[in-house]
């Protein structure tokens, strides 16, 4: 089974699911929409996609005009089933595609914050691998809302942490795939960040490798359920290519 991997900037990449997918005997393979190219094989070939992180916001557009192919191309995911996980802006991005809504939070995450579980993430094959209750590492601005027909997996005093929408969808508003290189590339790359620098790199280095096993456990829950989902008769995916503006 091959997995695409939808990225939005060179260092918000696929971190340690990377690596969960070639150890578990698949390939993964990089791709954004913001290239103006297709992917690197008809969609429909692959088992599953994986949306990460990036530096802009759901909402933005007029700013950066791919988005709304993403968009586009999102809805056509979750139309024909194909095993999809969201991570921060792809979470919200998977969201905005199931019309719910995406907003500024409440308030920031920038670093380690609780996150607990519903009754509902326990029991769920991805999220349940995880603690009820843990310190995520989160980076976001913005929050989402849960999709008509979805599942709230997970949550803190800010926001929905993480859902799942139907057998096959899941955006989680943390970063379980995240680095410490990713992480310090992030601090060296943000030039206003709202909190302190060295606390943050600091308090990042004790916990990463702990998290790190967290992460690897979600991905493979998350590449499980796709083999699952893969083994079973498939719809009709055929047509499943963006358009790519040129």
């Amino acid at each position: 089974m091959d997995v695409l991997a939808i990225i939005h900037g060179e260092s918000v990449r696929s971190g340690v699911f990377g690596d969960v997918v070639h150890e578990r005997g698949h390939g993964i393979e990089e791709w954004s929409l913001a290239w103006g190219t297709p992917p690197p094989k008809p969609v429909d070939a692959y088992g599953a996609v994986l949306v990460f992180g990036g530096a802009m916001h759901a909402d933005q557009d007029r700013h950066h005009p791919w988005l709304r192919d993403e968009g586009f191309f999102l809805q056509r995911l979750l139309d024909l089933h194909l095993p999809v996980l969201g991570i921060c802006l792809g979470a919200q991005l998977l969201a905005k595609a199931a019309h719910a809504t995406v907003q500024p939070a409440s308030d920031f995450e920038i670093g380690w914050y609780p996150v607990e579980l519903t009754s509902a993430g326990v029991e769920d094959p991805v999220l349940g691998r995880l603690p009820q209750t843990f310190d995520a590492f989160q980076w976001h601005y913005y929050d989402h809302g849960i999709p008509a027909g979805g599942v709230e997996l997970a949550r803190n005093r800010v926001c929905t942490q993480a859902f799942r929408l139907g057998e096959n969808a899941w955006g989680v508003q943390f970063h379980p795939e995240v680095t410490l290189a990713q992480v310090e590339n992030w601090i060296e790359e943000e030039d206003d960040l709202p909190v302190d620098k060295d606390a943050l790199l600091t308090e990042t280095r004790q916990r990463i490798e702990e998290w790190n096993e967290l992460g690897r456990d979600v991905c493979a829950g998350f590449v499980e359920a796709a083999e699952r989902i893969a083994a079973r008769p498939s719809p009709n995916r055929q047509g499943l290519t963006p358009a790519v503006r040129d």
